[in-house]
């Protein structure tokens, strides 16, 4: 279409849709009247003659409308100066196109005495004009449909780049934050404990090993998640002891998800941190998965209270989390910390493996 550059449509270039669709239409239009003339008996050589010249002279005028609107930039310019120029413009062309094919048929001594009625030639210039202007009315339909669609898909990448910007700056706010907090647990090991410490450094090493390996995905399996948290986990029982006790507990069919990275380590390092170590003779941290109709659900329940809402809610890593899961997910994530008891806190996470695989199909592309 408009400028025939060669952009796939439907599987073919821009080019060649232009002239499927120009040769298709004018063909259809001939056929039509064809099978009006048959249908009345009146269809004779000179008559197929007729409808080939106003396929040809059809196909031609057309095509010279194309490159006149193309060239003289009618595309970008208002609507409403557009209007005025068509209906000028196919009064024309119908003007044109009745008299060129008179002559050809003049010449050829098939024109009988169809053009010797003033009236017969109008009512033949008007039908012309209804066929060239609802020419002209899917061409600018296309035109503006297919520059619509252009315009909605760059904004959709637009929207892609903002938020992989976004991810990128809350991934990197997330590392530190979380390599501090594990530092601070290696140092006040360091003084009570030296050999505990060491250990706690290789669990710290190993955490870091596997986060600088995934930090450049947007999402990771949940297997790979796992280890971060079973690493972390170790770290901090070397640190707690007797005072925290762990249960876990997977389903299988959890390692065909996928999930942000230190997504679930967050969760559960906030469990600790504002559960656990605030209780005097510790407590439990438990991590249950299970799938339903598609649908990854995590839980964390934890010992302690909940004092304020996940709104209120100041800590760092929790806002970090539920930004990244708008981002990647928007509505269809969900994640909610409440009291379930007086001394338990409930973690609740849900993850669509739709939305999952279809990010993770974009990563990779």
């Amino acid at each position: 279409m408009p400028g025939l550059v060669n952009i796939k449509i439907f599987g073919m270039s821009k080019k060649g849709f232009y002239w499927i669709c120009q040769i298709g239409g004018w063909l259809f239009f001939v056929l039509f009247q064809s099978l009006f003339y048959k249908l009345n008996n009146a269809f004779t050589t000179s008559i197929a003659t007729s409808q080939f010249m106003l396929f040809t002279f059809g196909i031609a005028l057309s095509h010279s409308y194309r490159n006149i609107i193309v060239n003289s930039n009618w595309l970008r310019i208002n609507t409403l100066y557009i209007i005025p120029r068509v209906l000028i413009s196919i009064s024309i062309l119908a003007t044109v196109h009745e008299y060129a094919q008179y002559g050809v048929e003049f010449l050829l001594n098939i024109s009988g005495n169809k053009h010797r009625d003033n009236v017969l030639i109008f009512a033949n210039i008007i039908d012309l004009a209804f066929v060239y202007f609802f020419w002209s009315l899917i061409y600018f339909l296309f035109y503006f449909i297919q520059n619509y669609k252009k315009a909605e898909i760059e904004n959709l990448k637009w929207e892609a780049s903002v938020n992989e910007i976004e991810l990128n700056k809350l991934k990197s706010q997330l590392n530190p934050h979380f390599i501090f907090n594990a530092m601070n647990s290696i140092r006040a090991l360091v003084d009570e404990n030296p050999v505990k410490s060491k250990e706690a450094i290789t669990q710290l090493s190993n955490i870091l090993r596997n986060t600088l390996q995934m930090g450049k995905n947007k999402i990771i399996s949940f297997d790979e998640e796992m280890k971060v948290v079973s690493d972390y986990l170790a770290l901090e029982s070397i640190r707690y002891e007797e005072r925290l006790k762990i249960i876990v507990q997977i389903d299988p069919l959890s390692r065909h998800f996928y999930v942000p990275p230190l997504m679930l380590q967050t969760l559960v390092e906030n469990a600790i941190k504002h559960g656990i170590s605030k209780l005097t003779l510790g407590g439990l941290v438990e991590i249950k998965t299970k799938v339903e109709r598609e649908v990854l659900f995590i839980t964390i329940r934890n010992s302690g209270q909940l004092k304020e809402s996940l709104e209120e809610d100041t800590g760092f890593g929790i806002k970090n989390t539920l930004q990244r899961l708008h981002l990647l997910y928007k509505d269809e994530a969900v994640l909610k910390i409440s009291n379930e008891s007086n001394t338990m806190v409930l973690t609740e996470l849900q993850i669509p493996k739709q939305l999952v695989n279809e990010i993770l199909v974009a990563t990779k592309e």
